[in-house]
C-alpha cells in the first residue's frame, strides 16, 4: 500500500524550464509534486512542442498569477518554410509542399509586414474552449468550429539567420500570441507554406529564462534548496507602484476596510505592505482611501 504523500500550504513562484513533450499542465504537476504543494497553476500554456520559460504559482501566489497571464512574452522560434501541417507545426501531418524560393529582403519585408497591431485566427490547435471544451479536442475529432479574429500586438520580429528554408526569429509580442498562426501567416504572405518547427519562451513579464530551472535540476536539490529558489509571491507584481502601511492601517485593511495614506495618488493596482510582510493587491478609490482588493493569509509573507 503507498504512503500519501502530505500537501503544504507553501508560497512562491517557480521559474520553471519546461521540457521538450511535456504539456503545461503536465510539467504543472510535476512541479507540485515535487514541492508537494497544495495548490498550484501555471501562467500561460506552452505546447508539447515548445519549451522555455513557464512560470508556476504556487499556494498564495495563485491569487495574482493572470498579471502573468496577461504579460508580454518573448520567444524563439523556427519557421520551416515549404510546408503546411495539420496542426500549423512540427507535431502535425504535412498536407502541402512548395519549393521555396524567398530572398532574405522578401522575408525581412514579410516579417515587417507582420509586426504591430495584428489580427491573427486561433489555431484549431490550441487550448481554448469553445462550449466548455478545448478547440484541440474538436480538432482530434475531424471537427471545425468558426473562431474569431483577435487582435494581438507584436512589438519586434529579429530575423536571427536564414538558410535553406528554415527561418531563425526572436518575437517580442503581447499575450494572447500564437507563434504557431505567426509561423503559417510567414509562410501564407510569402506563397510557399509554412510551419512552426520550434519554440522556446524566453521571458514572461519581467521574467527571463535565464533564471529557470529545470524539473531535473529541482529532483536533484534536498527539499529545503528546493524552497529556497522560489520567488515570492509579490514577485509578480514587480511593476505596480509599493505602498507602506502603519500597523493600524494594515490592521483594519485585513479586516477588509479601505484606509487612508498619504500621498497616494495611483489609480491603478498597488503593492501593499507593513514593514516589510506583503498584505497584498489594493486600489485607491474615488474618496482617495486605499481599498484591499486581493490579500494574501500572514504565512505569505
Amino acid at each position: 500500500m503507498q504512503t500519501k504523500r502530505i500537501k503544504r500550504a507553501i508560497d512562491g513562484i517557480l521559474l520553471l524550464d519546461k521540457p521538450l513533450g511535456l504539456s503545461s499542465n503536465q510539467a504543472l504537476q510535476l512541479a507540485k509534486r515535487l514541492f508537494q504543494a497544495a495548490k498550484a497553476g501555471h501562467t500561460g500554456s506552452l505546447d508539447p512542442l515548445a519549451t522555455g520559460l513557464l512560470p508556476i504559482c504556487l499556494g498564495e501566489a495563485t491569487k495574482f498569477s493572470h498579471f502573468l497571464l496577461d504579460a508580454d512574452k518573448s520567444y524563439h522560434a523556427l519557421i520551416r518554410l515549404g510546408s503546411t501541417t495539420t496542426t500549423g507545426d512540427a507535431e502535425g501531418e504535412i498536407i502541402t509542399t512548395t519549393e521555396v524560393d524567398v530572398t532574405p529582403a522578401t522575408l525581412q519585408a514579410v516579417l515587417q509586414r507582420l509586426t504591430g497591431d495584428i489580427e491573427q485566427i486561433p489555431p484549431m490547435y490550441s487550448a481554448l474552449k469553445h462550449q466548455g471544451k478545448a478547440l484541440y479536442e474538436y480538432a482530434r475529432a475531424g471537427q471545425n468550429i468558426e473562431r474569431p479574429a483577435r487582435r494581438v500586438s507584436i512589438y519586434e520580429i529579429q530575423l536571427n539567420s536564414y538558410a535553406q528554408g528554415l527561418v531563425d526569429i526572436t518575437v517580442n509580442c503581447s499575450k494572447g500570441t500564437y507563434i504557431r498562426t505567426l509561423a503559417e501567416d510567414v509562410g501564407r504572405l510569402l506563397g510557399c507554406g509554412a510551419h512552426l518547427a520550434g519554440l522556446r519562451r524566453l521571458t514572461t513579464a519581467h521574467f527571463s529564462l535565464d533564471n529557470a530551472l529545470t524539473l531535473e535540476q529541482l529532483d536533484a536539490m534536498p527539499m529545503e534548496t528546493r524552497d529556497q529558489a522560489l520567488l515570492p509571491a509579490d514577485a509578480a507584481l514587480a511593476k505596480f507602484p509599493k505602498v507602506e502601511l502603519d500597523a493600524d492601517s494594515a490592521h483594519y485593511l485585513l479586516q477588509g476596510q479601505a484606509v487612508w495614506k498619504a500621498g497616494v495618488v495611483d489609480g491603478g493596482p498597488l503593492r501593499l505592505y507593513a514593514g516589510n510582510v506583503f498584505l497584498g493587491m489594493g486600489e485607491r478609490s474615488v474618496d482617495g482611501k486605499i481599498a484591499p482588493r486581493r490579500l494574501v493569509a500572514a504565512k505569505a509573507s
